[in-house]
């Protein structure tokens, strides 16, 4: 068995949200799988996991959208799939909050609002905070409840959020929930290291 991918998953993959990812893939000098974008996911759980493998490097951005879908639909079932593969370590997801109604949410570890603070509050579609429980709610989130993922960061629209996370402007929104997750990855991994050691 070869070694195993580190991935981020990403609960958008509109034009806008692809743009962002593959630029911010660059800047963290990871790589995206650009197919996986799309409305809903226009790819399989098995064809993204074969993407997966053949990119060079970590960490690999990775999209998954249900296009509004209420109920369990592709992006979700791909999603699934990757998450829960042997082959797979999923640092942490950006779960992407929508205006999609009559869903679960779920439970976030924090938020990032629209001027790049770190909230412990759900947010909106906008990066806004909003009351309430810690949850964000969108079309492509309800599967994460029923999967174990060690970080799950909530956020607005990627690339938008009122223009605060523009391209434009190098979508800092977007880039610094990126980097909050590989850093926890870099010191989860850094403690099994000690603990290994021992």
């Amino acid at each position: 068995m070869g070694r195993k991918r580190k991935v981020i998953l990403i609960t958008d993959g509109d034009v806008i949200a692809k743009t962002v990812i593959e630029e911010t893939a660059k800047k963290i000098g990871g790589r995206c799988i650009s197919l996986s974008a799309g409305n809903p996911t226009p790819f399989s759980g098995e064809e993204i996991l074969e993407m997966i493998k053949q990119t060079p490097k970590d960490p690999v951005l990775v999209m998954f959208d249900d296009n509004g879908h209420r109920y369990k639909g592709d992006g979700e079932k791909a999603l699934e799939y990757i998450a829960n593969h042997p082959d797979i370590t999923v640092l942490g997801v950006l779960a992407v909050a929508s205006n999609t109604t009559n869903v679960n949410g779920v439970k976030v570890d924090f938020s990032i609002d629209r001027n790049g603070r770190i909230t412990r509050s759900g947010v909106n579609k906008d990066g806004d905070k909003v009351g309430g429980p810690l949850r964000i709610y969108g079309d492509t989130v309800d599967v994460l409840n029923r999967l174990e993922i060690p970080l799950v960061i909530g956020i607005g629209d990627i690339g938008k959020m009122g223009g605060k996370d523009s391209i434009k402007k190098g979508s800092p929104i977007t880039y610094k929930a990126i980097k909050l997750i590989m850093e926890w990855g870099e010191q989860h991994e850094e403690k099994n290291e000690v603990t290994r050691k021992k």
